[in-house]
């Protein structure tokens, strides 16, 4: 088995696969060509043909024979769906001339919004992306480098993200190979490495244990390392906080984005030494709220006072519940808990800087609540779930008023907003 390589503008792309002969190659060329520079989808015909049909109804339109003999109507509707996404997730792609992958490889990306914050964090020379995906973190994240690499398996994806880097004019290398043998010839030395694993198993199935991750960032952390002073990982939202520092040593920042109060991702920092401390913090995305840090640890020394219901109750907003600093936000901006179980907090003074909801409210007898009346129904650590709640005592959802069901340390409880 032998390697070739072949160089096409900014882009290496790697074979194993097998012995090519000098036909083979040509047309392996030719097809990358036909790909990127001679894409029929971006005849102004066919564009104008999806501009005009981007809220058409798509399972109507695959049934419909394609207008154009060059382009099915499968790669139509993708580019419609690719547009519709890009509207929501990253309106920045939403110029001429773009292209759009399959619809998996854009949910598997970052949005604009958490991608832009990331990149505020970072800076150096060169940077690389070991697992680019549709290239959405890399855009961003290399904004303040001089050198950026990028390298994805799939060569078609990996076409498409460079005719659009070409494009919006942004300049990378480009390398179609699979990351483990990148690293075994890799010679180069990098200011930061990003990773993004798949966490998904070979039936699918979402997995969020390290070592279950491709790649295994277990077997490749010391690799990674010995090329680069930082490499940043991209992690599900689900993954445990003290698992995660326990099994990767050297983690330095850990930060928890949320976007709009649904929390997005996980984003570990690690250095190639160890450093004192680890720099937390929990961030929620087009809130107007401010971001709230700590150092990892912090919360086993904090202490919470107790209360009954107060003028206002407060929910932290998720980012802060992933992180799990419960009494540190009660001592950090002096509320006071209901519960050692109930993450809500009171105080007879609005304290307008707290990060998350905050309600002015009074507690209820259950007789005083009427059937058919409308609320939004909060339950935190509570019996009953909010389609119980409404169910038990016939209420109608939605609205402006709300109704939280709850416990403090004397029982259950019914909050009514003022």
């Amino acid at each position: 088995m032998t390697l070739l390589q072949i160089n096409c503008k900014n882009k290496t792309i790697s074979i194993r696969d097998a012995m090519l002969s000098g036909i083979e190659v040509f047309i392996l060329l030719f097809t990358i060509w036909n790909k990127s520079v001679g894409n029929k989808l971006l005849n102004k015909e066919v564009q104008d043909y999806i501009n005009a049909n981007l809220k058409a109804d798509l399972h109507s339109l695959l049934l419909k024979k394609s207008p154009f003999p060059e382009v099915s109507m499968q790669e139509i509707v993708q580019q419609i769906k690719g547009k519709q996404v890009a509207e929501k997730k990253f309106p920045f792609l939403l110029k001429d001339g773009v292209i759009f992958p399959p619809q998996l490889n854009m949910e598997q990306s970052s949005s604009e919004k958490t991608a832009l914050y990331k990149s505020q964090i970072l800076k150096g020379k060169k940077f690389i992306d070991l697992t680019s995906g549709f290239g959405i973190d890399a855009y961003y994240l290399s904004q303040n480098f001089e050198d950026i690499t990028l390298i994805e398996q799939n060569i078609e994806l990996l076409e498409i993200v460079e005719h659009n880097w070409n494009v919006l004019e942004k300049k990378a290398r480009f390398i179609n190979q699979k990351l483990e043998d990148f690293l075994n010839e890799n010679q180069e030395n990098f200011d930061s490495i990003y990773l993004d694993p798949a966490r998904r198993d070979q039936n699918k199935n979402k997995v969020f244990l390290l070592e279950d991750l491709s790649p295994n960032i277990l077997e490749i952390q010391e690799k990674l390392m010995s090329i680069s002073s930082q490499v940043i990982i991209k992690l599900s939202p689900l993954i445990d906080l003290k698992y995660l520092v326990s099994v990767v040593p050297n983690i330095f920042r850990l930060d928890i984005i949320a976007l709009k109060n649904d929390v997005k991702e996980v984003v570990a920092f690690v250095s190639g030494e160890k450093k004192k401390g680890i720099f937390c913090n929990c961030v929620n995305l087009e809130s107007g709220e401010s971001d709230f840090s700590f150092t990892f640890g912090d919360e086993e020394n904090a202490q919470s006072e107790y209360s009954e219901p107060e003028k206002f109750i407060y929910i932290p907003n998720n980012s802060i519940l992933k992180a799990g600093t419960f009494n540190l936000v009660s001592e950090k901006f002096g509320v006071k808990k209901l519960h050692p179980n109930t993450h809500l907090y009171t105080s007879s003074e609005k304290i307008t800087e707290f990060p998350g909801r905050i309600f002015e409210m009074e507690v209820i007898d259950s007789k005083k609540i009427k059937k058919k009346e409308q609320y939004n129904i909060i339950s935190k650590n509570y019996p009953l779930k909010p389609e119980e709640i409404k169910k038990k005592y016939g209420l109608k959802d939605g609205g402006n008023a709300y109704l939280i069901f709850t416990q403090s340390k004397k029982g259950k409880i019914i909050l009514k907003s003022v």
